[in-house]
């Protein structure tokens, strides 16, 4: 009776232990991954059009005819690709004009500062400003020497130590610098290595603090100026900017998809932001990411592969300074398509296109085992972890509504050697590492696509 029992409980595990082992992908699966993987390795297309989108239309800022150009050749190639649907969205988004801008220090010697400034700054006056520079390193710094600060630029100098926590400078520095009477603000370019490369980004005013122009010099001049200062030399610098803001004009987000033969109404959305600053290529930040999103449910669709869900491709507008595109698809999605309960996975790539890790995913602990299980066979190009914690600025209005979310990890070591510099060019990008970026993407997003369970939120 005991040995009964026992080989009844025996078969019991056996059979227990083969249903949680249960793979959700099966052969068929399988064999797409492995040709999407080879496919995706093998091919030029996208490394050719991202070459031909960076070298024709040069940088995509909102507002600028570079970009408009640019999505509509990528319409036109999205439709000679033969998707199932090819749409452009308007979107309104901020118009903010560089112009034409200096730095020039004049004292204790001349010598003319690489400078780019902020994007939404204000203009100096006619004629620029003159003013003796004071030197700090944070806020903190700043709030010290507050008494001193009435007529003068202040730069910041804060040494880089992570994006996060270097970009307050940036961001709010003119705030602080003008609460103390300051005219104008400067920072070191936010970045851990530099060749002369100014970096611009978004900053932000306060309408109760008087505006200020804000601008970023390259780390070797704030680090030059710091070392006048500490000496005790009297820095002076000279400013014009002529920077404006027009009033909104309309851009589009680009989305394109393959129906879902099952389940169409069940969407998985992959993407990348289209536009970037006005300086460089925009290759890093974010060409390279929605031109690999882009290939990947390309790749589909040529190599006949038709998952049961939908999968769509958007290229989001208006990232880098006002997240527009990503607020108005996330409003169509809500109110006008109402699809937001059927977007079952986001998927985003912006943090460059180089040798791929894997995906940072925020979601249920089930849909993270599953997306494990996926990225498992990856492993012939390294690039399918999964960590728990992930997303992206476009795909974040979704992810605040409840759709699971994941953001591409890749080796980021000279991300921000380049990102928003002039520097951001197609020569920095290899494409072995760009070819792994697209295959990781569509392999993820296929297989949650085609399996039978639904990825649970």
């Amino acid at each position: 009776m005991k040995l009964f029992s026992l080989a009844l409980l025996l078969a019991f595990l056996f059979i227990a232990d083969s249903v949680s082992s249960q793979s959700v992908l099966n052969p068929d699966h399988k064999e797409n991954i492995k040709q999407i993987i080879e496919k995706g390795m093998s091919s030029d297309i996208a490394w050719d059009r991202l070459t031909y989108m960076a070298d024709t239309f040069g940088p995509r800022f909102s507002g600028s005819e570079n970009l408009e150009n640019a999505l509509d050749w990528i319409v036109e190639k999205m439709q000679e690709d033969g998707f199932d649907n090819v749409w452009k969205q308007p979107v309104m988004v901020p118009h903010w004009i560089r112009g034409q801008e200096s730095a020039t220090l004049i004292s204790p010697r001349e010598q003319d500062l690489p400078l780019l400034s902020m994007g939404g700054s204000i203009a100096t006056p006619e004629g620029g400003i003159s003013a003796e520079v004071i030197v700090v390193k944070s806020f903190e710094e700043l709030e010290q020497v507050k008494d001193q600060v009435q007529g003068k630029i202040v730069l910041y100098n804060a040494e880089f130590t992570s994006y996060g926590r270097t970009v307050q400078y940036r961001v709010n520095g003119a705030i602080e610098a003008a609460k103390h009477g300051a005219v104008a603000s400067l920072i070191r370019s936010v970045g851990p290595y530099s060749m002369k490369t100014p970096h611009t980004g978004t900053m932000y005013y306060n309408e109760e603090v008087e505006k200020i122009p804000h601008a970023a010099i390259t780390v070797e001049d704030a680090m030059m100026i710091q070392r006048m200062y500490d000496r005790g030399e009297k820095i002076e610098i000279h400013l014009e900017l002529n920077a404006r803001t027009l009033p909104d004009t309309q851009s589009h987000n680009v989305i394109a998809e393959i129906k879902g033969t099952e389940f169409p109404d069940e969407i998985i959305v992959l993407g990348g932001h289209i536009d970037s600053w006005d300086v460089g290529q925009g290759v890093m930040d974010d060409g390279g990411g929605s031109v690999a999103a882009w290939e990947a449910v390309r790749l589909m669709n040529k190599l006949g592969i038709k998952p049961k869900r939908t999968v769509r491709v958007v290229l989001w507008t208006n990232e880098e300074n006002g997240l527009r595109g990503a607020n108005e698809y996330h409003r169509w999605v809500k109110e006008e398509e109402q699809s937001l309960e059927e977007h079952i996975l986001a998927m985003e790539s912006d943090a460059g296109v180089f040798d791929p890790i894997g995906f940072g995913f925020s979601g249920s602990d089930g849909a993270y085992d599953i997306l494990t299980e996926i990225g498992a066979t990856l492993k012939v190009i390294g690039s399918g972890e999964v960590t728990k914690g992930g997303g992206g600025a476009d795909i974040g209005p979704l992810m605040q509504d409840g759709v699971p979310g994941m953001g591409l990890v890749v080796d980021g070591s000279r991300y921000f050697w380049y990102h928003h510099t002039a520097a951001d060019t197609m020569d920095k990008l290899d494409k072995e590492d760009f070819n792994e970026c697209v295959a990781t993407m569509a392999v993820f997003a296929y297989a949650v696509a085609d399996i039978e369970e639904r990825l649970p939120r």
